[in-house]
């Protein structure tokens, strides 16, 4: 039901995996954002929320979706909790993943929520039809170097090098190619 909500609206998904009655984290992530009304506003206009919940107390969940929750934390390779994986509205491009922070407030998980949204294929059109053509086509230029050396980096950390000072070079030239492109964007 919250793919086909989200494909008619073209809205992202929130899988929050939760333990709600044993995890800390959980319970500091809903009483410091996800009970707040500047989050319960954006949440309504800009996504659809989907709570995957693990808890202790087996009567807090209907026995009809535990196993289904079980099914997508594995699909999605969830380990801890909470998680937060963002998805597209095809239910299957990946964005990003988020977690908890101490000192987290809406404003905040907002903003990392909207730095991975901004790399949703129905956003960049969006942006790309403010701008001229040719600021459209570096705009998506921008984009695609960012994507490209992002992936790049994670293929290279998948290789679990080996600490030394050639690889350091290597991890801190990602970084700074990451941060020209991250720069690069900021100026559209």
């Amino acid at each position: 039901a919250a793919l086909k909500l989200a494909g008619e609206k073209q809205l992202p998904v929130l899988l929050n995996f939760t333990g709600s009655d044993w995890c800390g984290w959980c319970k500091l992530m809903d009483r410091s954002v996800f009970s707040q009304t500047q989050w319960q506003e954006f949440a309504r206009r800009e996504m659809v929320l989907v709570t995957l919940d693990f808890p202790r107390n087996p009567s807090i969940v209907p026995a009809k979706y535990v196993g289904r929750n079980e099914n997508l934390r594995v699909a999605y390779g969830v380990e801890g909790f909470p998680t937060y994986m963002v998805v597209d509205s095809d239910g299957k491009t990946v964005l990003g993943k988020l977690g908890a922070a101490q000192e987290i407030t809406p404003a905040m998980f907002i903003d990392q929520l909207k730095d991975l949204l901004r790399f949703r294929e129905i956003e960049i059109s969006k942006r790309v039809k403010t701008l001229s053509p040719e600021k459209g086509k570096a705009y998506r230029q921008a984009i695609k170097a960012y994507k490209d050396t992002e992936a790049q980096l994670m293929k290279w950390l998948e290789t679990r090098p080996v600490r030394n000072d050639a690889n350091l070079k290597i991890y801190e030239d990602y970084l700074t190619r990451l941060e020209a492109a991250e720069k690069q964007l900021g100026e559209f």
